[in-house]
């Protein structure tokens, strides 16, 4: 494992207690170029994860607190015409950060969502005539509550196949549940959490893992994940290619993240259900639990390569 992002790791885990698996999943996520979606009840911390990696990066941070009544210009900038020079200038939005939090993501209707696609897929925003670059490292975070809460929106599969990985944090264990209660609010933890790494050793650490190594076994066992998916007799629409796209760079960061420059089969295996879950669209069930399953029993019935 790289030493700067084990040291992240558990610089993270000071603030969120008894999540380590998500913690690392975000900073594979980072590592991958990728985005994060993180679904699940409100009060878990899954505002709180988003903030602390931004804080322990030493990462440019802004939260965008997405409404019903919000629109694209509240998050790309907005062009405003100056009388001294007679010109219009642009004024950034909070898009442009390292890190973005786009929190309750599904509070707000398609239009607004829509505004993030270009940023998510290819770093860089359009407003009128000019393109804009946004800075590196980049990623967005979105929160979402499930659908069945009241006043939500559900994101668009165009939205749904630029997030690299989806997760769902869950209730703590009892025990970690007891020291969370007892210790004083996390925001007050977030104040005073101090950097881990810097946003150089992060860029340093995305293009190492782009040099991992790919047999050519690895990867046709892969594809063949992703074939299943369209072929399943449960699935309405499978697998993108965008999406073995980012299954391969997710996996990619995982083998990094474990100390080695090459893949091994447990690397898909284990981001393949995190990386596609929300990307499947099934023809009854509409949960992310039944996509799950769906997966798995792909991968139960795929050879794993020797």
């Amino acid at each position: 494992m790289d030493e700067s992002l084990r040291q992240l790791q558990k610089r993270i885990g000071s603030v969120i207690k008894g999540k380590d698996d998500a913690v690392k999943m975000t900073i594979v996520a980072l590592v991958a170029r990728g985005n994060l979606l993180i679904e699940d009840v409100p009060g878990v911390g899954k505002t709180t994860l988003a903030s602390a990696i931004a804080r322990a990066t030493d990462c440019s941070f802004h939260r965008i607190q997405f409404t019903s009544d919000l629109m694209p210009s509240d998050i790309t900038g907005v062009s405003i015409f100056n009388p001294e020079s007679r010109e219009f200038e642009f004024k950034p939005g909070p898009i442009f950060a390292n890190i973005v939090l786009a929190d309750e993501i599904n509070r707000t209707s398609p239009r607004t969502q829509s505004a993030l696609l270009e940023a998510m897929n290819e770093k860089r925003i359009s407003v009128e005539n000019s393109t804009f670059r946004l800075p590196e490292p980049f990623m967005v975070i979105a929160t979402q509550n499930p659908l069945e809460y009241h006043g939500t929106f559900p994101l668009p599969e165009s939205q749904l196949d630029r997030f690299m990985i989806h997760l769902t944090l869950g209730y703590p264990a009892p025990d970690y549940e007891k020291m969370v209660v007892l210790e004083e609010p996390s925001f007050h933890s977030l104040e005073t959490l101090e950097p881990a790494v810097t946003r150089q050793q992060i860029l340093t650490a995305q293009e190492r893992a782009q040099k991992v190594r790919v047999d050519g076994s690895l990867l046709d066992y892969l594809l063949h994940i992703v074939t299943e998916t369209r072929r399943h007799e449960r699935v309405r629409l499978g697998v993108s290619t965008r999406g073995a796209q980012f299954l391969l760079q997710a996996a990619k960061a995982n083998a990094y993240f474990e100390g080695r420059d090459f893949l091994v089969p447990d690397d898909i295996r284990d981001l393949a259900p995190l990386v596609f879950r929300h990307r499947l669209i099934l023809k009854t069930a509409k949960f992310i639990a039944d996509a799950q399953k769906v997966i798995e029993e792909i991968l139960e019935s795929i050879p794993v390569p020797v």
